[in-house]
This record gives structure tokens, sequence and C-alpha cells, in this order.
């Protein structure tokens, strides 16, 4: 059957956004698709991708909690997955002690307790096959103390060092694990996140998603370690290498705090 024959791709946070545009190179790729998202828009999502030929299965769930990726994981239904692409990921601004707390545990059990989970079942029969591409959608805000969205780059951090770890722990299989780290990203992440009236998310010169995700889906299937989309952010990088956190968090304030946009 045709079915049988198509590789498989399992994309979260793929309603839209970097998400969506990683789902759509994987169809024009011949990938069947399994896509999640916990937004309602993730039908629509699947009706867009289904014009690329092949067959895309949707979910609406919940991935911050390890009951909802177990539903992601029936709906796989022990097929081999030849591609992750973790990147659902959630975003949450202001200071850290004027934030509810439920809505940063969810950002952290989005970002790092349901990702890792998933790819650790995932990863785990591509280990067995010795086969597979993962790509993990971390950010140039894990390099760097993010002031007013502590929680956030926080969690980046974690996903661009994980990683790596991984990556390293499945040097000698045939598995490779790739980090994409895009940095402000023309998305819905900055309503989501309460920041648009900032200075970074009333910017109107973040980045192209295609774009984006374009450079991860070529840095994944080349089993590149980690890239970095941008030339701006490259920079951005490359200079919060050698910066004093110090200094790293007062530049970060200056472009997340509340009002910023406005000054």
């Amino acid at each position: 059957m045709i079915d049988d024959i198509r590789p498989l791709a399992v994309v979260t946070g793929a309603s839209s956004g970097i998400g969506y545009e990683l789902a759509r190179l994987a169809a024009e790729d011949g990938y069947d698709l399994v896509i999640a998202a916990d937004e309602p828009a993730i039908v629509e999502a699947q009706a867009g991708l289904e014009r690329h030929g092949g067959k895309v299965e949707a979910l609406q769930v919940d991935l911050s909690t390890v009951g909802g990726v177990d539903q992601l994981l029936a709906l796989i239904g022990g097929r081999q997955v030849d591609a992750l692409m973790a990147n659902a990921g959630r975003g949450l601004g202001h200071g850290f002690l004027d934030q509810d707390w439920t809505e940063a545990r969810f950002v952290i059990d989005t970002n790092i307790t349901g990702t890792v989970y998933l790819i650790q079942k995932v990863a785990r029969d591509m280990r067995d096959r010795d086969r597979g591409r993962i790509l993990i959608t971390g950010s140039i805000a894990g390099l760097m103390p993010g002031s007013f969205q502590a929680v956030y780059n926080g969690t980046k951090a974690f996903l661009d060092s994980f990683a790596w770890a991984l990556r390293n722990e499945l040097k000698e299989t045939g598995v490779s694990v790739s980090c994409l780290m895009p940095g402000a990203t023309d998305t819905e992440f900055f309503e989501r996140a309460g920041m648009l009236d900032t200075k970074v998310g009333a910017d109107p010169k973040k980045a192209d998603p295609a774009d984006v995700a374009l450079v991860g889906y070529r840095a994944m299937q080349k089993g590149e370690g980690d890239v970095v989309a941008g030339f701006k952010n490259k920079l951005q990088a490359a200079m919060a290498a050698v910066t004093p956190q110090s200094v790293l968090a007062e530049q970060h304030r200056k472009v997340a705090e509340p009002g910023s946009g406005e000054r």
C-alpha cells in the first residue's frame, strides 16, 4: 500500500507559524503527517496541508500534559516516525512575580515536560531502528537572561542544551538531533504572550515563519546540530557568547519590558 511507502513526519505546534510551515515542507517532500496543537486551528491546518498530497492526521490536544502526549502517541499508533519536529511552545511576558503561576507552569510544561516526554518515546523507537531525524525548536532566547520573559527564556535555554546533549548521546547511531534557534518571528507568539506593547512585540521587521522553517527543515535533513535563522540573529547569538549575563539581561529588558514598544 502507498501509505506504507511514504515516510511519516510528526509535527507539534503545527496549527500556525513555524510549525505549520515545517509541516508544509514535509508534505511537499513526500511525507505523510501527524500534526498536533492545542488550538482549534489545527483542523484548518490539516485541510491546508492535505492540498499538498499525502495523508494528514490532526489532533487538538494539550501537549503540556503526559496524558495529552499519550493521546498523540496513540494516534501515531506504533508507526515508524521518520521525522519528529518538536515545535510546540508557549511564551509569557511581564515580570515573573506578576505572572499567574498557572500560566507560568503551562509554559514550562508545554515547552519542556511535554516536549521531552514525546521525544523520549519517539526517539527510543528511532534508536532501535537506527534511523530517524529530530528537529527541536529552541531559540536564541535561550542564550540570554530573559528579563520580563524569564520563564520562557529559561525553557528555551533548557531545550537548546537538551538538544545538544541528546545529539551527543546518539552520535553513534543513525538518529540525528537538530536544534532550530530562531529570533523574533512574525507569528501569534507575541499576542498570546501578552507582549504586543513591547519593543520586540511591536517590531514590524520580524522574520517570516516560512523562511525560518525552511532553514530548520534543511538543517534537519542534513543532520546538522543547530542552526540560527537570519544574519541578525546569528550576530546576536555570537555576541551573547562573549557578553556578560548582566548586560544581556539589561538589553533584554529594553525590548521586553511592558510598555517598551511605546517609548
